[in-house]
């Protein structure tokens, strides 16, 4: 029979020890879905992906990374996986943990984590336990426990998580032949900016297909990298991306850095537009994961980014069944017909 998932298909380029044991759910090899209508919206004259992440096996780009972490872990014995999550990251780690026969633990912070992704790790078998503080204050703690116990962490401290992700950037270059002229993405703990760039660079020494210029993209109320120093209380509806002290945050600024990029914050209502927006392509993302795309047209709307001639890739990271919460609430009441074909006339044809 023949499996995929990152380690099969690309892990003759990524750096793993020699025990890794491959624990896979076939992740990865997600579609790059082409949205003219939105690429006209902006202005038109241009190419523009979406990067759709969140078709993942637990919905989220995370797999990519946790695929390698958790293979690591398994390849040196390890019991139980622990990390500290605003959702995503806690579903993907319980479900690779529950495929290979590990614990898992999972520190979420007190409030706003979505009921999707909590869910999902409760599903997959994880231990939840809730910190009377924000998402930092929970890294922090797992961090000293692994320290002192025979504990994996699994958060995008751990290097094996960037080794994954950044097959997302090899995938892109696969499907376009060349890396876009940009890549815009939504910006939390910063290990997926930094993984994508790393990503670019490899390949693109292997084999010269170029660099993007990356845009990263954070919440205005969450924005540490923008204002350049920690946000103590982050505020966002953007679940995924409400972190204040980003782990990876000085990875991000190379990335944005060295391939002449940038990265700003927009606002939750840019944020949400968005959604809607790409909704209405037939793509639901969480909010968080509208993030890049919220940023590109403030950039371009502003005159900051010529995107004519270009090609533009966006990442969206998460489904929107990881934090439906903020859909359901606006819903409004269905209307209740008898099972008569006049009245259903009445209501949709007039």
């Amino acid at each position: 029979m023949n499996y995929s998932g990152v380690l099969s298909r690309y892990g003759n380029l990524l750096d793993l020890p020699e025990h890794t044991t491959p624990i896979t759910l076939l992740e990865g090899d997600t579609p790059l879905i082409p949205v003219p209508r939105l690429a006209e919206d902006f202005g038109g004259g241009f190419e523009l992906f979406v990067k759709y992440e969140g078709l993942n096996p637990t919905g989220s780009f995370k797999d990519r990374g946790m695929t390698a972490a958790i293979s690591e872990a398994v390849g040196r014995q390890v019991k139980a996986v622990i990390c500290a999550s605003t959702g995503n990251t806690a579903a993907s780690a319980a479900a690779y943990a529950a495929r290979s026969g590990l614990r898992s633990i999972v520190l979420i912070p007190q409030g706003k984590v979505a009921t999707g992704k909590l869910a999902g790790a409760v599903a997959y078998g994880a231990q939840v336990v809730q910190i009377q503080g924000s998402f930092d204050d929970a890294l922090s703690l797992v961090v000293e426990i692994t320290q002192k116990h025979p504990l994996a962490l699994v958060n995008s401290l751990n290097p094996y998580r960037l080794e994954g992700q950044k097959t997302a950037a090899f995938e892109i270059c696969d499907t376009l032949g060349s890396a876009p002229d940009w890549l815009c993405l939504p910006v939390g703990n910063a290990g997926n900016i930094t993984a994508y760039w790393m990503g670019f660079q490899q390949y693109n020494t292997i084999k010269k297909t170029g660099l993007p210029r990356v845009l990263g993209v954070q919440a205005r109320g969450a924005a540490p990298l923008v204002l350049g120093h920690p946000v103590e209380n982050p505020e966002t509806i953007a679940t995924a991306i409400r972190i204040g002290k980003p782990a990876r945050g000085e990875g991000a600024l190379q990335a944005a850095e060295q391939s002449g990029g940038r990265i700003i914050a927009v606002s939750d209502e840019e944020i949400l537009s968005m959604q809607r927006r790409l909704a209405g392509e037939g793509i639901w993302v969480e909010p968080a994961s509208a993030a890049g795309l919220a940023g590109l047209q403030t950039e371009i709307q502003a005159g900051k980014l010529d995107p004519k001639k270009n090609r533009i890739v966006a990442v969206c990271t998460g489904h929107g069944l990881k934090d439906p919460d903020i859909i359901t609430r606006q819903m409004a009441t269905p209307t209740i017909l008898p099972p008569k074909i006049e009245m259903l006339e009445e209501v949709i044809l007039n």
